[in-house]
Parts: structure tokens; sequence; C-alpha cells
């Protein structure tokens, strides 16, 4: 019976021995198969639509677009007051309104500034922008950007209860922009500016504007571009309004390390709360100002990685 038994299992092990190596190759190659499939089969990204607008500006209100990632932007804004002076004020030239600033890119998603303007008011700004949804190619049809600031007066004020907290004004904004094409972009900016301290009762201490812009592109590195903000104010208010909406148009060009914005705009002050809330010109009198923008961007990463132009 043990002879039996061991001849059984010889004979077993001997077929085993005979049978060829199971064909792993094939095995690995169905295997990649499977991975290729299930990975076609997954919804692929779609690509980013960049340089809606050239600028972080459109002219005085903000675009969607950032400063880039570890760049330090230096922005100059200067309007000078209106052509209506004439000859003795030389067509406004005489008269200037500036605003200087520095603006740093965090990273893709997120930008802060600090600015200074010595005519309105002697301000000091402050703001940030977050960009929270960003157009796709065939995807998300926008690009949606979050803006918020806080601006101080720094002028001396003869009103004995003149507060800090009176001093501060405060603004948000969503700005929603779509480029239309390789050459048109549109943008819309609903804004909510909040003023602590007003001049009479009559003034709303909130003000709600509408900002619709755009910008053509005519050329690589020339474009033309357009903005107005149209505040939404009660009947009563109305009445007594003394200011207008904000209205510019200009071209941006765009250097290579700068861009110069040259444009024409009823509105001297560059910061929201003077644009929207306290434009005095008014573009149907004929009454409007020259100005210009220059913004130069510094690198400050490592300058091996560093992007070459804009």
């Amino acid at each position: 019976m043990k002879k039996i038994l061991l001849s059984i299992f010889t004979g077993i092990a001997s077929v085993a021995i005979a049978q060829p190596p199971a064909d792993t190759t094939n095995k690995a190659v169905d295997f990649d198969s499977l991975l290729n499939m299930v990975e076609d089969s997954q919804p692929k990204e779609k690509p980013l639509v960049t340089a809606t607008f050239k600028s972080s500006r459109i002219i005085n209100g903000h675009s969607v677009e950032l400063a880039k990632p570890k760049h330090l932007e230096f922005r100059l804004s200067h309007r000078f007051s209106s052509v209506r002076d004439g000859l003795d004020g030389f067509f406004g030239l005489d008269n200037a309104s500036t605003r200087i600033a520095l603006e740093y890119g965090i990273n893709d998603f997120m930008m802060v500034g600090l600015g200074r303007s010595g005519a309105y008011s002697k301000s000091v700004d402050a703001f940030y922008k977050a960009k929270v949804l960003r157009q796709r190619e065939g995807g998300m049809p926008i690009t949606l950007t979050l803006f918020g600031s806080a601006v101080i007066s720094t002028i001396k004020n003869n009103i004995p209860d003149y507060r800090f907290d009176s001093r501060l004004t405060y603004t948000v904004q969503a700005i929603i922009a779509s480029k239309i094409s390789e050459k048109l972009s549109l943008q819309l900016s609903p804004t909510l500016v909040h003023r602590n301290l007003v001049p009479t009762a009559v003034y709303p201490n909130d003000l709600i504007a509408i900002g619709v812009g755009g910008r053509l592109k005519l050329s690589r590195r020339i474009s033309l571009n357009a903005e107005y903000f149209y505040r939404v104010l009660s009947s009563d208010y109305r009445k007594v309004d003394p200011y207008h909406n904000a209205l510019a148009i200009g071209f941006d060009f765009d250097t290579g390390g700068h861009i110069f914005s040259l444009h024409f705009t009823n509105s001297r002050p560059q910061i929201e709360p003077g644009f929207i809330g306290e434009t005095s010109y008014n573009w149907l009198k004929g009454d409007f100002s020259f100005g210009f923008n220059i913004t130069r961007q510094f690198y400050l990463g490592k300058k091996s990685k560093a992007p070459q132009g804009w």
C-alpha cells in the first residue's frame, strides 16, 4: 500500500514539474490595459483660461487677475484735473492726484496690497483679493475673485468727535469675468461701500454699485479697456446727490516688465470709496481728466525659477 501511495505522489509531482511556467507577462499586460481603461474613463481636468485681463486693474477698478505668485508690484496711479481748466491750468496737467502702492502675490489664489493716496483725504488703503473660481476651456465659464479693502483717512479734521472709527471706510466686491474670445473679455463687479461717517443724514452709509468693464485686445501688447460703475441710489438721495457715476476708457501697453495704461476718466480718486462714491466730474458736460497707471513687477523667488516676462 505504501508503495502504491508513493507511486501516485511521485507521478503527481512529475506532472507538476513538467508544466510550463505561468505566462505572467500576459497577465501584466492585461493589468496595465485595465488601468489605462480606468484612467481613460475618468473625467480629465480641462485647461485653465489665462490672461482674461493684462493687469490686476482694468483702469480704476480691480480685475479678476492677481499679481503673480512671489511677485512684488510697484504701482503708480496718476490723475490730472479736468480738461475744462483750459489753458490756465494747462488742460488739467498743472494739478494732479497720485496713489502709490506695493502689491504682492502670495500664491495662485491670493494677493494683498497697501497704498497711499495723498490728494484723496490723505488716505491709506489695504486690500486683499482671493480667486475662488477659475474659468476653464469647455468647462467653468467664469472666473470669480473676491475683493475686500479698508481705507483710513489721515487728514486733519476740526470735528471734536472725529474718532478713529469715523475715519474708516470699507469695500467688499465680487468680481466676475469671462474671456469670451482670445480678443474680448467682459467683467461684472457688484460692490458695497460702507462709510462709517457721512457728511449729513441724507447721505447713505452703505452705497451699492454695479461695475461693468471689458478689454478688447488690439495686438499682442496693446488693448482697449473701459469700465463704468452705476450707483444704486434711493430717490431721496438722488435729488441731492452731487456726484456722478464713474466712467473710464483707455489703452494698456505691455512693455515686458511694465504695464503702462493711458486713459480718460471723470474720477480723480483711485480707490473704491473715491471713484465709486465721490466722482465729481460729469462726462456729459465734457468734464473729465487724463490719467495713467504704471506697474512694475519684481520677482522675489529664486532667480533660477523666475518666469520670463508677463
